[in-house]
């Protein structure tokens, strides 16, 4: 009986006093999922795998460690965003603005990045395992590719 009321009470004080949730990050989080912009939110550490952000307004978003897995970013603009260390694996990025974006330590494998504009935007340690990358900024080493080529980066 004392192990069963030790172990309630335990549980109980972990809910009440536990660690708490930083409420703006929720709150920007909702707006964003209600509106599909959050200019300039703090969404740093937010799960937005799998959802549909297309044409979101996130310019000047905090995005850093964000979970962006499968997410589509279709036509979204992520001008001057902060998306460091972001999982952005098999995200869609067709047509997105990332002009003046940090990209640095970015997990874009198995990504689509189609048309994307990335003019200024600092991209140290991507990884762009699996990724396909078509007319955009985007380059590593070679030629340029004709309209009709298409690559798919495999490291």
């Amino acid at each position: 009986m004392k192990i069963q009321l030790l172990a309630a009470t335990t549980l109980i004080t972990s809910l009440l006093f536990g660690i708490p949730a930083n409420a703006e990050n929720l709150q920007h989080v909702e707006k964003l999922l209600e509106t599909n912009a959050c200019y300039g939110c703090d969404l740093s550490g937010a799960d937005l795998s799998l959802t549909h952000l297309i044409g979101a307004d996130l310019r000047n978003a905090n995005l850093e460690s964000a979970n962006l897995y499968d997410a589509n970013l279709e036509g979204a603009d992520l001008t001057g965003a902060n998306l460091e260390s972001a999982n952005l694996d098999s995200a869609f990025l067709t047509n997105a603005t990332m002009n003046n974006a940090n990209l640095d330590n970015v997990n874009l494998a198995n990504a689509t990045i189609y048309d994307a504009h990335i003019a200024g935007a600092s991209m140290n340690e991507l990884n762009v395992s699996d990724t396909t990358i078509f007319n955009n900024g985007i380059g590593v080493g070679g030629s340029y590719p004709s309209v009709d080529d298409e690559y798919i980066f495999e490291y």
